[in-house]
């Protein structure tokens, strides 16, 4: 349904969009993904219309792009500030683009309470935007995007301004909503949770390219370079030399998968994978802090050599801060990257 072939954007000598070709199928939730400047929103806006393309190509439907203006893409559009118009109560907003469209006011009215119903505020036609709260602000913005029934639904950072509470239950929400539309969606996000609960597919992008593509359990599981792994929130990396099922690194040898990349590599060791025992066991480390993450405590270790560690463990069995344990690693939490 979409393709990008080789776009580009430059902003001067910047080039913020470096040839990058993606396709996105018929009812597939994509993630773009990525810190800021990767260049994951210009992607969005170009694939709106809404940024000239400096090279390459945009096809919808096998259509190229060049040329047709953002209202004749047939593109649903939605972003962080929700962009409502304070004038207009919420059916009105919700209604802007079937009246643009010229549908009559019985079929708009229809349509606007059907949607309302579907995004979780039955009656609210003649409510004020500026008594709604955030979230459901949030809610009639994707009512109005969905409204003329896009063939595509772009997302530009559609929670980042909401609660992470409000965010992680918006979030299931939505991708049951648009499992029961069967929508096309690209969604851009800085939030990783929020792009691996939402996407069949997430594409990690770095400085204007695809650093890695994939679902979502793909890239978690084996992440394809220290960027994404390090991005993903992944700190235990180090350079190792892999012989058969053995890392040899600066915290001594670390098991990894069978069939793994030999020779010269860097090794990802998951927090999930740092086995914490007696310190006469493995590799000696003090502890240096403990942090409560709601289901664990992550803890930081400092080894007798090489750079600090990082660990999960259950609340009960967290070691204080200053005891000294034996750390031991885990193979199916081992990742030799690329």
């Amino acid at each position: 349904m979409l393709r990008l072939d080789g776009v580009t954007v430059r902003f001067g000598a910047r080039v913020a969009v470096d040839a990058v070709s993606l396709d996105v199928a018929d009812h597939e939730i994509v993630c773009v993904l990525g810190p800021s400047g990767s260049g994951k929103s210009t992607l969005l806006r170009a694939v709106a219309g809404l940024q000239p393309v400096d090279a390459g190509r945009v096809l919808l439907d096998g259509a190229d792009q060049a040329g047709v203006p953002v209202h004749r893409r047939g593109l649903g559009l939605m972003f962080q500030d929700h962009q409502l118009f304070p004038q207009r109560d919420v059916g009105g907003n919700v209604a802007f683009g079937l009246r643009m469209r010229g549908v009559s006011r019985k079929e708009q009215a229809a349509r606007v309470a059907e949607l309302l119903d579907l995004v979780g505020l039955p009656g609210a036609e003649r409510r004020a935007v500026a008594a709604l709260s955030g979230g459901e602000q949030q809610r009639v913005a994707l009512a109005r995007a969905l409204a003329p029934s896009p063939r595509l639904l772009m997302l530009d950072e559609p929670l980042g301004q909401l609660d992470r509470g409000l965010r992680e239950r918006l979030v299931v929400e939505l991708r049951h909503l648009f499992g029961r539309l069967g929508t096309t969606v690209l969604a851009v996000t800085h939030d990783q949770g929020e792009a691996f609960a939402l996407a069949d597919r997430v594409v990690v992008m770095r400085d204007g390219r695809i650093a890695q593509s994939g679902t979502p359990l793909e890239v978690w599981r084996r992440p394809a370079s220290e960027f994404v792994a390090r991005f993903l929130g992944f700190d235990n990396v180090v350079e190792a030399t892999v012989s058969g099922e053995a890392a040899d690194t600066v915290w001594g040898k670390v098991p990894v998968p069978a069939g793994s990349p030999q020779g010269g590599r860097q090794v990802l060791v998951r927090p999930a994978g740092v086995r914490l025992g007696d310190p006469a066991d493995g590799l000696r480390c003090t502890v240096e802090a403990r942090t409560f993450r709601g289901h664990h405590v992550a803890v930081r270790l400092r080894p007798d050599a090489g750079p600090p560690l990082e660990a999960e463990c259950a609340l009960r069995d967290a070691p204080d801060e200053g005891a000294v344990v034996g750390v031991t690693f885990t193979s199916d939490e081992v990742v030799v990257l690329s």
